[in-house]
C-alpha cells in the first residue's frame, strides 16, 4: 500500500494546477454529451412508437370507414330495391263537395219549416247524416245563446 500511496503523492505534486479545473470540465463536457446522446435515442424511440401508434390508428379508421362505405352501398341497394318494389300509392278520389254556405243555410231554413232531415237531404243532394249533424249542431249552439 506504501508505493500506491507514494505514486498518488508523486503525481500531485507534479500535477500543474491549472489543468484540474480542464479536466473537471472536460469531464462535464462528456457527461453532458452522453446525457445529450441518451435523450437523443430515446426521444427516437418515442417518436418511432408514436409513428407505429399512428399508423395503427390509422389502419383501425381505414377498416371502419371501409365498413362504414359497404353498409352504406348495402343500404342504398335496399333502398333502391324498396323503390323498385314499392306499389304506387292510389289517388285519392276527390271528395265530394261537402255543405257549403248556401246549402247549409238552405237546410236550416227547410228544418225550421218543419221539414223532415230525410226531405231536406233529397231535396238538396246531401247525405242524411249530414243534415243530421248540422240540425244537432245548430240545436247545441241555439241552447248556448
Amino acid at each position: 500500500m506504501k508505493p500506491l500511496a507514494e505514486f498518488v503523492a508523486r503525481t500531485a505534486l507534479a500535477v500543474n494546477p491549472v489543468i484540474f479545473p480542464f479536466a473537471i470540465l472536460c469531464g462535464l463536457v462528456l457527461a453532458a454529451v452522453a446525457l445529450g446522446l441518451a435523450a437523443l435515442f430515446r426521444a427516437r424511440t418515442l417518436v418511432r412508437n408514436a409513428a407505429q401508434a399512428a399508423r395503427a390508428d390509422h389502419q383501425l379508421c381505414e377498416a371502419g370507414v371501409e365498413a362504414l362505405r359497404q353498409e352504406l352501398n348495402g343500404l342504398g341497394a335496399q333502398l333502391q330495391e324498396v323503390r323498385r318494389d314499392a306499389v304506387p300509392a292510389a289517388i285519392p278520389a276527390l271528395p265530394r263537395p261537402g255543405l257549403n254556405l248556401s246549402k247549409r243555410s238552405q237546410a236550416l231554413r227547410m228544418h225550421r219549416r218543419g221539414d223532415a232531415p230525410v226531405e231536406i237531404a233529397s231535396a238538396l243532394g246531401i247525405p242524411l247524416q249530414e243534415v243530421d249533424l248540422l240540425v244537432k249542431v245548430h240545436r247545441i249552439v241555439i241552447s248556448n245563446i
